[in-house]
């Protein structure tokens, strides 16, 4: 049975769930069993939730999973958005929301990067 380590506390959506669902979905097609739940464990309110993986859950984590090979093979990244959460992530010195923020493009940001190492004023 999968349990997921949280350090903080529950989201307002569905992302903690949809990975440990993920998790579990890997675990099934590797050793050929079927997992019905899972738990999540948040370190902030030292409480422990369990998660049922729904046929609901399971399409959500499929939708995802078709969306991000989509976007892979169009070579494609969804630009990052800067949220006050980010501020604990693991990933924040890689994912750089704030660095992105209203780029659309590689060339955007690289632009943005080269008027400031010139000092040349936005537009």
């Amino acid at each position: 049975m999968p349990v997921e380590y949280k350090r903080g506390k529950p989201k307002p959506d569905e992302r903690d769930e949809v990975q440990l669902c993920a998790q579990a979905i890997c675990l099934e097609e590797m050793h050929g069993i079927c997992i019905r739940k899972g738990f999540l464990y948040y370190g902030e309110t030292r409480h422990r939730y369990e998660v049922e993986f729904t046929d609901d859950l399971r399409i959500l984590v499929k939708n995802y999973a078709k969306r991000m090979h989509e976007l892979f093979e169009k070579g494609l990244s969804p630009p990052p958005v800067y949220k006050l959460h980010c501020k604990s992530c693991s990933l924040l010195d890689i994912c750089l929301p704030k660095s992105f923020a209203g780029l659309h493009t590689v060339e955007e940001y690289l632009e943005s990067i080269l008027k400031q190492a010139l000092n040349i004023p936005s537009n």
